[in-house]
């Protein structure tokens, strides 16, 4: 996982987690969560950051053995091509799984609040 890759790499350059942390520009308790997949999905700027740190390519901190393949079908490829052809760019298309996760974040959000307001004592 992506958080054995940072630890491995962090520990061979001779860094504390605080000290990857201060250098890289990120929190140290994020940073920890990562490293011991608590949290599992770190975002693009914050492996960017990390990569930069430890001087190695982004995709030496993506473990490609532990990335589940998902087949993709005729209608996604047709999709994906149709975007392609009309001009959509990586950077575009790297936008907009970002703001998929923010809606998908905002939702979760959105139903603890409600499930708080509907289980206020009255």
């Amino acid at each position: 996982m992506v958080g054995d890759q940072i630890r491995e790499l962090r520990l061979e350059k001779g860094y504390s987690i605080s000290e990857l942390a201060d250098l890289a520009g990120v929190s140290k308790s994020y940073l920890s969560y990562i490293e011991r997949n608590i949290q599992k999905n770190p975002s693009l700027q914050f492996l960017k950051k990390i990569a930069f740190t430890l001087e190695v390519d982004l995709d030496t901190l993506i473990d490609e053995k532990d990335q589940e393949t998902i087949p993709i079908d005729d209608e996604w490829k047709e999709l994906l091509g149709q975007a392609i052809a009309e001009g959509l760019s990586k950077e575009q298309f790297k936008d907009f799984q970002e703001y998929v996760k923010f809606q998908k974040w905002k939702h979760g959000k959105k139903q603890i609040i409600e499930f708080m307001d509907d289980n206020k004592p009255q």
